[in-house]
């Protein structure tokens, strides 16, 4: 389903293994927007796009309980292929405009981490220029840059991304749907790496010595840690404040495929929160993901995949300085209904500065991904935070926190 940093659910030729996120170009929606317009599948140019909404019901707790709110996000995608275009060897072009029009769902439940990553951080309305780079392969795609203003948190930190394995039954377009923010960067990196709705300017290094290792290293405008909405701006603030993130993961094919990964990452310049004041931070984050069982069920596969995640800082600013996740997604589980899904997931995240009585926030989630028709697809999730992570005026903690989301995605 979706994950464009929130990265978004894409539809892409089956091919054979790739463990790393880079070594693939991730598009939002399928391109059938281009093809409308005549650009076929060798044309070198793909255009397309995704809108997600979503309605966000608080049955309990939180600051307003019985509320609503609502969440629309646009996004158009241009990719452009110079080899084919212009005869540029292993060259790339991709950029993309997002708008995004919402509201503070996540305040209004209590829960600092995000159980709703549609919403994020203000302005709730917002018209970006979301990415705009060049990308290269070179060493016979051993070596591929990308240069420009990009999302991070597809190439790094990515736990969703599912693999490309040849001729997979069933095929996994990504490993969850979940919609909370920790399964698209995990609470211990929240509000340093760029990602949804922040992109940013930077260089992105990938090299793949074998199409089952891989080693990324990344720097970029790292203003959003000075709280700086990245996103909104067209050009870069580079000046004390930067990004720098490496990963290296192995992955395997097989019956059961699977992927694992280590990363470490640092920031610079001078953070602060209320008081405290520090310069720079650094943390470690791993994640891994597998096949845990593939089911005969008579006519067809099912799949049953899970993943884990870890993520820890040295930072007494950040909104959390340790943090573990887990989950489980079934696909093709249902007769006839092959583009479903069901998954469960938990995010576990210890604050920096959290309430009184509390060391943690804890969001548990679950849902089902239906395909309605062509590419759109309904999902409703359930939400429950036992202890949410902002404070009341008093310095308490709220009251703990069930929502329900309906979420239609289309892409095209």
């Amino acid at each position: 389903m979706l994950n464009k940093g929130f990265e978004f659910a894409y539809h892409q030729e089956q091919a054979g293994i790739s463990s790393n996120p880079g070594a693939v170009n991730v598009f939002s929606g399928t391109g059938k927007l281009g093809r409308m317009l005549g650009f076929g599948k060798d044309s070198g140019v793909r255009l397309g796009g995704v809108w997600i909404g979503n309605a966000d019901i608080l049955m309990s707790g939180g600051t307003k309980p019985g509320g609503v709110t609502f969440n629309s996000l646009f996004i158009a995608d241009l990719q452009l292929d110079l080899d084919i275009l212009q005869g540029v060897p292993g060259a790339a072009m991709g950029a993309s405009f997002l708008q995004f029009d919402g509201q503070n769902s996540n305040g209004a439940a209590g829960v600092l981490t995000g159980y709703n990553a549609l919403t994020q951080a203000p302005p709730l309305n917002r018209s970006e220029l979301y990415e705009l780079w060049w990308r290269q392969t070179l060493m016979d795609k051993h070596l591929i840059l990308r240069v420009g203003k990009s999302l991070p948190t597809v190439d790094f930190n990515n736990v969703i991304q599912a693999l490309q394995v040849e001729n997979e039954t069933p095929y996994i377009p990504q490993i969850t749907g979940l919609l909370f923010s920790p399964i698209f960067a995990n609470a211990s990196i929240l509000g340093v790496i760029p990602g949804y709705y922040n992109s940013a300017w930077g260089l992105t290094v990938t090299a793949i010595p074998d199409p089952s290792y891989y080693i990324s290293y990344g720097i970029y405008d790292g203003s959003l840690a000075n709280g700086r909405q990245t996103g909104t701006y067209a050009f870069p603030s580079f000046n004390s404040y930067y990004f720098t993130i490496g990963e290296a993961g192995y992955s395997w094919a097989g019956e059961s495929p699977g992927k694992i990964a280590v990363g470490g990452w640092g920031q610079s310049g001078t953070l602060v929160h209320g008081n405290i004041q520090e310069s720079g931070a650094q943390g470690f984050y791993a994640f891994a993901n597998h096949r845990l069982r593939t089911l005969n069920l008579g006519n067809r596969s099912g799949a049953v995949i899970g993943y884990l995640q870890y993520g820890f800082n040295n930072s007494k600013t950040m909104m959390a300085n340790q943090f573990v996740g887990a989950g489980l997604t079934g696909f093709n589980l249902i007769e006839n209904r092959p583009k479903d899904s069901i998954g469960v997931g938990i995010a576990v995240s210890w604050l920096n500065n959290p309430p009184e009585s509390q060391s943690n926030e804890i969001i548990t989630q679950v849902y089902y991904q239906a395909h309605l028709i062509g590419d759109i697809f309904f999902q409703p999730t359930f939400s429950y935070v036992p202890n949410p992570g902002v404070k009341t005026p008093a310095n308490g903690a709220y009251p703990s926190a069930t929502s329900m989301i309906f979420q239609l995605t289309a892409l095209f």
